[in-house]
C-alpha cells in the first residue's frame, strides 16, 4: 500500500467508524469524545478519542492508537485486513499533504486540522541544544546513539522547531524535543534493531530479543553496555504490543528480555507477550524504584558523578595538607 493511502486511512475519524457501530459518545467536546469503553463491559466512561489528532486512548488499559489498532481490536482481525477493508470505507481527502500528517502531544502548540505543520528537513546533526539535552539530561553516549537518530525540523503557525527523530522501518519518526514534547511523524510503527553479531548466531542459540517501550530507554541500554549482541526492538509505544508480537512470531524469536515502564500499562503488556507464548524476562525487576531504564541510567550516572567529585576533593585536601607539611618541614630545616 502506497504512505498516501494509509495516511488517508488513518484521518477517517474514528467517531463515525464507532456512530456506524452504534456506538455514541457520554460527552462530546470540540477537541474530544468520551466513551464507555467498546473494548469491554463498563460502567463509567474510560475511552476518550480525541477530534483533533484523531487519535484514541482507553485510560483502563492504558493503550491506544489510531483508527486501525482499534478496528483490529473491534473486528477481531489482522493488520493487512483492517487496512484493506477501512481503505474501502475511508473518506478520499487528497488535499491533506503527508508532510502534516504530525501525532503530537504534551507542549506541541494545539492546531485544528485545518492548520499544516510542514515538514521541512531530515538531518543527520543534531543541533547543539538537542545535543546537549541527551547527553546531560538524559545521560545518552552521543557518539553510540547517533546512527540511530535525526534531527527533524517542522514549522508551525510560521515558527520553525526542531526535535531529535527516531526513525522507524515505514518511514515515520518518534519525536522528542529538550523539553516536555512528544510527537510522531507518521506512519506509526515498531523499529527492530539488529546487531553485526547476528550471523554468529545463526547456527547457535538465538539470544533474548531486548524489547524497549521507547526509544530514550533503547539509547540509555546502549549507553549502560559495552558491547551489544541481543536483536533489540524498540516498540515506540505499548499500543504497538500486537504489532511486536507478530514480528517476533515471523521470525521464530521466542525469548523476550522486557524493559518496560514501571506502570500499569507496562506490566499489562508484560504480561500480554506471556500470554502470547514467549519466554519473558521482566528486566524492570532490576530498576523498580525508577519510573523506567533511563530514568534509573540517569540515577547511576549522577551517583558516579558525584563520586568522582567526592573522590577529587578529597584528592585536593591532601594534596593541599600534604604541601602545607612540605613547607612546615622546608622552615625547619632552614
Amino acid at each position: 500500500m502506497k504512505e498516501e493511502d494509509l495516511s488517508r486511512i488513518k484521518r477517517y475519524p474514528i467517531v463515525e467508524y464507532l456512530e456506524r457501530k452504534g456506538i455514541k459518545p457520554v460527552r462530546r467536546t470540540p477537541s474530544y469524545a468520551l466513551y464507555r469503553s467498546p473494548l469491554r463491559e463498563e460502567t463509567h466512561p474510560s475511552f476518550k478519542v480525541d477530534t483533533e489528532k484523531n487519535l484514541w486512548i482507553d485510560y483502563a488499559e492504558g493503550r491506544g492508537g489510531s483508527i486501525i489498532d482499534l478496528f483490529m481490536r473491534l473486528e477481531n482481525c489482522t493488520l493487512s485486513e483492517a487496512i484493506r477493508r477501512l481503505g474501502q470505507t475511508a473518506p478520499d481527502d487528497t488535499a491533506y499533504s503527508l508532510h502534516n500528517d504530525f501525532t503530537p502531544n504534551n507542549s506541541q502548540p494545539a492546531m485544528a486540522a485545518s492548520e499544516a505543520r510542514k515538514l521541512i528537513s531530515i538531518s543527520d546533526t543534531l543541533p547543539p541544544h538537542l545535543q546537549e539535552y541527551l547527553t546531560k539530561v538524559r545521560c545518552i553516549d552521543l557518539e553510540r546513539a547517533m546512527p540511530f537518530l535525526k534531527c527533524i525540523s517542522y514549522e508551525v503557525r510560521d515558527r520553525r522547531y526542531q526535535a531529535i527523530g527516531f526513525a522507524n522501518p515505514s518511514g515515520g519518526y518518534e519525536l522528542r524535543d529538550n523539553g516536555s514534547f512528544k510527537g510522531t511523524v507518521a506512519p506509526k510503527d515498531i523499529t527492530p534493531i539488529f546487531t553485526d553479531k547476528q550471523a554468529e548466531h545463526a547456527a547457535d542459540k538465538t539470544p533474548p530479543v531486548c524489547v524497549f517501550e521507547g526509544f530514550m530507554d533503547f539509547l540509555s541500554f546502549l549507553s549502560m553496555k559495552e558491547e551489544i549482541t541481543n536483536h533489540c526492538l524498540v516498540m515506540n509505544s505499548v499500543s504497538n504490543v500486537a504489532r511486536t508480537v507478530r514480528y517476533l512470531n515471523d521470525r521464530h524469536l521466542t525469548h523476550i528480555r522486557a524493559f518496560l515502564d514501571n506502570d500499569d500499562a507496562g506490566r499489562r503488556t508484560v504480561q500480554e507477550f506471556v500470554r502470547a507464548g514467549f519466554k519473558v524476562e521482566d528486566m524492570s525487576q532490576y530498576y523498580k524504584d525508577f519510573k523506567d531504564l533511563n530514568e534509573y541510567h540517569v540515577s547511576r550516572v549522577r551517583e558516579r558523578q558525584k563520586h568522582k567529585g567526592q573522590i577529587q576533593a578529597h584528592m585536593s585536601i591532601t594534596d593541599q595538607n600534604q604541601n602545607k607539611e612540605s613547607k612546615q618541614v622546608k622552615l625547619k630545616m632552614k
